[in-house]
């Protein structure tokens, strides 16, 4: 008898444990780090501002349902600026970990800052959904805790445009390539060059110039007096307002125009009005596409921002948000391995459309062209997800 009452209170112990523990979790920290400032913070601008709009949909639902509570539990973010500076983003990650002890993390801005974590949520197996950040490397990272939403990788992505290259063959023969001395531009390059030469086109100018330069007129200059029927410009959003400023006073006018990284950004539009009109850019992403929530995200962005999402980095914050809530309502849990093998195995629904990954990158979304239309960013490439048909050639500046 005694025996039994004592199996008994223990029972009773234990389900009093578990019903405290279930009840208990009232929140779920997720960590991460921005560039808020630095020479990254301009463009990290729309990753941080989806995050947001993520975190106040997710939290209008009530949280993320997870079965091991069951219950909704709402997220709190916690967040540092990294001040655009690799060093700093690996000591925030650190702490995040090891510290603050958040339940979830969400990736920095950029290439360089998510290649530079690496390390560390590898060393504490704490998986990371990537967003802003695109390089072939991807692939030989060998790492299992993160994984990259994007489609633009080099190799894809430089396919795509020498696919919609070809497709005006007609009226494009020659092309001038300029291209920043920092690795994705120089990535694309190495991809770029043989496929153009591959599809017959004559590279008639390529020049290279270094980070943080402020006036390359004489490289545009150059490229004007060899008159190319397209310019491709491999450079970063910083660059492409000034490549974009500095072409108008030179009166660099090609028939085609392509930035590799700058023209989604949010601030480009309003800069440059019906300058715009033409210029195409990677990315692969439109609030027309026929994808769920697509244009409900566009509409909600604007009405909270006042202001249009980055077509790209906006796009990729957002992803990244509901592929981690999926994956957490996937696996029922918190717990990191679980969510390790769900992100790796399954299959998540986008603003962009259907996920999966194959190691660390989604081939699931093809790569696409861009183009500024009315306004407008436009998909152009490839037929199968285009929004508009491309608009050939490009208007002179006004």
């Amino acid at each position: 008898m005694g025996k039994k009452l004592y199996l008994f209170l223990g029972m009773i112990v234990i389900s009093l444990f578990l019903t405290n523990y279930v009840s208990a979790k009232d929140k779920i920290r997720i960590g991460f780090s921005m560039s808020l400032t630095g020479i990254y913070a301009p463009a990290a601008e729309g990753e941080m501002q989806a995050y947001q709009l993520w975190l106040e949909d997710v939290n209008r639902k009530g949280g993320i349902f997870v079965k091991e509570f069951n219950k909704r539990i709402p997220v709190e973010f916690v967040y540092y600026d990294d001040a655009s500076s690799t060093e700093t983003a690996v000591r925030v990650y650190e702490k995040l970990i090891t510290s603050d002890k958040v339940d979830l993390l969400l990736g920095p801005y950029g290439t360089t800052n998510h290649f530079a974590i690496v390390a560390t949520i590898e060393k504490h197996k704490a998986p990371v959904i990537g967003s802003t950040a695109s390089s072939i490397k991807i692939r030989d990272l060998g790492a299992k805790y993160i994984w990259f939403p994007t489609s633009c990788i080099p190799d894809r992505q430089m396919e795509a445009l020498v696919g919609l290259l070809s497709s005006l063959k007609k009226e494009i023969k020659n092309i001038s390539i300029i291209y920043l001395q920092e690795l994705y531009p120089r990535e694309n390059l190495q991809f770029l060059e043989p496929k153009l030469k591959e599809a017959n086109f004559d590279i008639i100018l390529k020049k290279d110039y270094p980070m943080g330069v402020k006036d390359l007129t004489t490289l545009l200059a150059e490229a004007k007096g060899k008159n190319p029927d397209a310019a491709i410009f491999l450079c970063y959003a910083a660059d492409s307002f000034i490549i974009t400023t500095q072409a108008k006073e030179v009166g660099l006018n090609p028939k085609f125009l392509f930035e590799l990284v700058g023209p989604a950004a949010v601030a480009f539009g309003p800069k440059f009005s019906h300058n715009t009109e033409g210029i195409t850019t990677m990315g692969h992403w439109s609030p027309k596409g026929k994808w769920p929530g697509a244009k409900d995200f566009f509409d909600r962005y604007v009405a909270k921002w006042k202001k249009k999402p980055d077509y790209l980095n906006s796009t990729l914050g957002y992803m990244a948000g509901q592929i981690l809530e999926q994956a957490v309502e996937k696996s029922g849990t918190l717990n990191w391995e679980k969510i390790r093998e769900i992100i790796s195995t399954q299959e998540f629904m986008t603003i962009n459309g259907p996920v999966s990954f194959t190691g660390n990158e989604n081939r699931r979304t093809p790569s696409m062209i861009l183009q500024w239309q009315k306004g407008e960013l436009e998909i152009v490439w490839p037929p199968e997800t285009a929004t508009a048909k491309v608009l050939f050639p490009k208007p002179i500046w006004k």
